[in-house]
């Protein structure tokens, strides 16, 4: 850990970073585990000096001193910290330094629950990260300092510490590692062995920026008492490694959602963990971390079993593996801890039965493995391993997939999930997590999350989200209170234990042979009167998912838009009445496509037309609505990725990769889509005006003139024509604004009014 003085100083260079008018009011001081009986605490006091009422905040760590803050500001200031996308903070509760409210006598101390608060998913970095400069990443340390995390992921730059590795110890080529690494958007899949080459070659100038940008990260991580968490060697290797050393055991990966198997971009290659190289490679891994950023915390992630199984159930071998995996961390750091996600033992629950999983867990010294339970607030595995069979865990929640845009969570296992965890008899929970695959969406779900490490008991919800409501806003508006309330019970309440990656029609549009819907009327005979709650996905093998009613979410925004009087002026307030109006239209969307599918199938073309012009209309409207917000913007993210390039060539790279991260994600062919295209949509304006909208109107087109014409829809004409305007989009270089236009609440009123009669259960 640093000094207690740096710490002391990276917490004060938070405050005055948050409110600068207010830094003389605030003592902060570190103390000791002692001082806070054993345990990381933060204490906070009003004193009197020279006449004036300041706040003492004393705390174990740096974190500590940011997290007693924003407890501080939540708790007695009414204020709110949030990303800025998500309508940003609201500070303006704040009263003027000298009038700062006063603090019980005695004080208040508030002892984490847990030990530790771990932060990011491995992809985050792709979905959310991938462009940020210093200046985004200072504020995101700084937001993970306010909410108390004191583990978190440090994955940037790593691919220049692996170029040194292979070019310097293993006589590689700077052309073999290109093949090797992805492409900025997709260096995590890259990282993970599930691509390679897709997206690059990352240019010689990323990685000399991309590791100065991580010694800043680690640094004021550290600065604050944070454990960054750093990678170690899974297994994963280039391809010229085979050739190198031909006697190595290393297998070829089977495909992981290419097209049609390209080895251009599929099949990577894994060195097994109990080859003599292995251990080479990730002693010399850890030691040029080391080396580059002068220290090591001794945590280190690594994932050689995530979605990738053991070539043999056999617990001995498993057992062996994950020693050698071990191995090769404690070869180069004798006190490294192995930090795994938990993530194989749900996605791969057939294989990983007791006796394996006790295998892998067991491999290693206890106290040397901690498991995230990433996905613990839908499927907990702690509560079918008798906690992990022993193993230090922490309890996850996962809630994003692909950094999608869907008003969605569960506040009620939030706030009771870690709290059954922990008090269950032999608990080895030793932490709580955010494990997102994308940030920047449903602040309230993240607020209530980060919480739960200084909390022991479960939350009066019900009270809680009043506060929410009210701190976000800054002040108490009826309307709005009895808005969250229906939300907290109906799109924040989803209880049907399915994972939430958002297939909204508009954003994933299906790719669907209407002519060949013969079982449509089966599967709405099965649904009866509900059948409009459900959307039909590629196959018709699964339904979209809606877990409430869509009435509720349109009665939730008629009371927010009955607050727009009391909080016109409050961009948090815009910010989610753009968000549920949204969601209110995304959900009817569904519905309209699904009716126009079912006049298809009836051959009433009146109908079909009249479903495919309110289609296409909700999309044009969701444009305008979009656009009147900033965390609703195309713009922004593709600017990132340009700023980022220092030449044509670099820009040119950058946008593209940003440009297909959000369509098409991956390969394909003239008439074969990626398996993966839309899985990072979002809700962007840019997008619903130049690919969403192009895309339905074509199929609308096509789906009428067939019925018109009495002929088969011509798919393969539809599907070649979707994949060409979708590359074309990937290859664009349209500019795209970068701030918002319109007014939000106007725009809402307008489209509520519009559409308020077609909204039904």
């Amino acid at each position: 850990m640093p000094p207690a003085r740096d710490q002391l100083r990276a917490a004060a260079s938070v405050l005055r970073r948050l409110i600068p008018g207010h830094v003389s009011a605030f003592q902060l001081q570190i103390i000791t585990l002692e001082d806070c009986g054993g345990k990381s605490c933060f204490q906070l006091s009003s004193l009197m000096d020279e006449g004036s009422r300041k706040i003492s905040i004393h705390g174990t760590s740096g974190v500590e001193l940011c997290a007693g803050l924003y407890w501080y500001l939540k708790n007695w200031c009414g204020a709110h910290i949030s990303w800025d996308l998500t309508g940003g903070s609201q500070l303006d509760t704040i009263p003027e330094p000298q009038a700062l409210p006063a603090l019980p006598p005695g004080g208040v101390k508030i002892q984490r629950s847990v030990p530790w608060s771990y932060y990011q998913n491995v992809v985050t970095s792709s979905y959310s990260y991938a462009w940020w400069n210093w200046k985004r990443w200072r504020k995101e340390i700084d937001w993970m300092a306010l909410q108390g995390i004191n583990l978190p992921l440090a994955f940037t730059g790593q691919e220049t510490i692996w170029q040194k590795v292979f070019e310097s110890k293993f006589n590689m080529t700077k052309h073999e590692l290109d093949d090797y690494f992805g492409g900025p958007s997709f260096l995590a899949w890259a990282r993970m062995g599930n691509l390679h080459g897709w997206g690059g070659p990352l240019p010689e100038k990323w990685l000399e920026l991309q590791l100065i940008l991580q010694k800043k990260i680690l640094h004021h991580m550290r600065s604050l008492g944070m454990i960054a968490v750093l990678p170690a060697f899974s297994g994963n290797v280039p391809r010229a490694l085979k050739i190198l050393y031909p006697s190595a055991n290393i297998t070829r990966l089977p495909d992981w959602n290419t097209v049609d198997g390209n080895p251009q971009w599929c099949c990577t290659y894994l060195l097994q963990p109990m080859d003599p190289l292995f251990i080479q490679i990730g002693k010399a891994f850890i030691e040029q971390q080391v080396k580059e950023y002068g220290s090591t915390q001794h945590v280190y992630n690594c994932d050689t079993f995530n979605e990738n199984l053991p070539p043999t159930d056999d617990p001995s071998y498993i057992s062996a593996l994950a020693a050698s995996v071990y191995g090769a961390m404690i070869v180069a750091d004798k006190q490294a801890i192995w930090l795994m996600q938990g993530w194989l033992f749900s996605s791969d629950a057939q294989f990983w039965k007791p006796p394996q999983m006790k295998a892998l867990l067991h491999a290693v010294p206890f106290g040397k493995m901690i498991v995230l339970d990433l996905f613990a607030e839908v499927r907990p595995i702690w509560s079918k391993s008798s906690h992990f069979y022993g193993v230090p865990y922490i309890w996850c929640m996962l809630h994003n997939f692909g950094g999608n845009h869907e008003m969605y969570g569960r506040l009620d296992v939030v706030s009771s999930g870690p709290v059954d965890a922990k008090t269950s008899a032999n608990s080895t929970m030793i932490g709580v997590g955010m494990c997102m695959e994308g940030i920047e969406q449903n602040p309230v779900v993240y607020e209530l999350m980060a919480e739960m490490a200084f909390r022991s008991t479960r939350n009066a919800l019900k009270d809680w989200v009043d506060d929410y409501s009210t701190r976000r806003y800054g002040k108490a508006v009826p309307e709005a209170l009895e808005a969250w309330q229906i939300l907290s019970h109906t799109l924040y309440n989803c209880s049907d234990g399915l994972q939430d990656h958002n297939t909204d029609v508009i954003v994933k549009f299906p790719d669907l042979n209407a002519s060949s819907l013969t079982t449509l009327s089966r599967y709405l005979a099965e649904e009866g009167g509900t059948q409009t709650r459900r959307l039909l996905t590629e196959g018709l093998t699964s339904f979209g998912h809606l877990w409430y009613r869509p009435t509720e979410a349109k009665v939730a925004l008629s009371y927010m838009l009955n607050a727009s009087s009391s909080l016109s002026n409050v961009a948090t307030y815009r910010y989610d009445l753009v968000d549920l109006t949204r969601q209110v239209l995304m959900k009817l969307a569904n519905q309209i496509h699904l009716q126009a599918l079912v006049s298809f199938v009836k051959g009433d073309l009146e109908e079909l037309t009249k479903n495919c012009d309110i289609l296409i209309g909700i999309i044009k409207d969701s444009e305008l609505l979009l656009r009147s917000n900033n965390g609703f913007l195309l713009g922004p993210w593709l600017e990132s990725a340009k700023k980022l390039g220092t030449n044509s060539d670099e820009t040119n790279l950058y946008e593209w990769n940003a440009r297909t991260q959000v369509t098409m994600w991956f390969d394909n062919t003239r008439t074969l889509p990626s398996a993966l295209h839309d899985y990072a949509n979002k809700m962007w304006s840019g997008l619903f005006e130049d690919y969403y909208l192009p895309r339905a109107s074509l199929y609308t087109k096509l789906l009428v003139k067939a019925l018109h014409d009495k002929e088969p829809f011509p798919y393969d004409s539809w599907r070649s024509s979707w994949i060409l305007l979708t590359n074309t989009f990937q290859n664009g270089t349209k500019n795209y604004p970068l701030e918002a236009a319109g007014d939000s609440i106007e725009i809402a009123k307008s489209l509520f009014s519009k559409y308020d009669s077609l909204v039904h259960d």
